[in-house]
């Protein structure tokens, strides 16, 4: 039976606060961002989040990283219930995307007509998340 109890409470913000910093660093200005942005039909006059509250934009992501993290905990406590290695966490991030991240955001890019490198550029950051996501959480397991 799930208890609350067995969630990190300190890995799963750690998460968050990693996934906000590696999406950074992915979407940077230097990195990956320029050929993105382009990628999805962008101009460098277009504004990021559309024009939208910007507070709203990352206060919802920062929202979807912790449910993110919260579930893959939930998740991995169900599998190895007595606590699993930081291999096993990695393994189960790239499970989990493979399972559910990287056909969904295929299905999204093809029906909005990006280009392959669109979903290659976004999938990577979420790989590279949720195998991080299973190494920190396996360090509170």
């Amino acid at each position: 039976m799930f208890s609350f109890a067995a969630i990190p409470w300190i890995g799963v913000p750690i998460c968050m606060i990693v996934a906000i910093v590696s999406g950074s660093i992915w979407f940077g200005p230097k990195t990956f961002f320029p050929i993105w942005w382009k990628g999805i039909g962008k101009t460098d006059t277009s504004i990021p989040g559309g024009g939208q509250n910007m507070g709203m934009v990352f206060g919802l992501t920062f929202v979807s990283c912790f449910v993110q993290a919260l579930m893959m905990s939930v998740i991995l406590h169900a599998i190895y219930p007595h606590g699993y290695t930081w291999m096993q966490g990695g393994q189960a991030g790239v499970v989990f995307w493979l399972a559910f991240v990287m056909p969904t955001y295929l299905v999204n890019k093809l029906f909005a007509a990006h280009p392959l490198y669109v979903w290659g550029i976004e999938i990577g950051n979420h790989l590279v998340n949720f195998v991080l996501f299973g190494v920190i959480l396996s360090f509170f397991a």
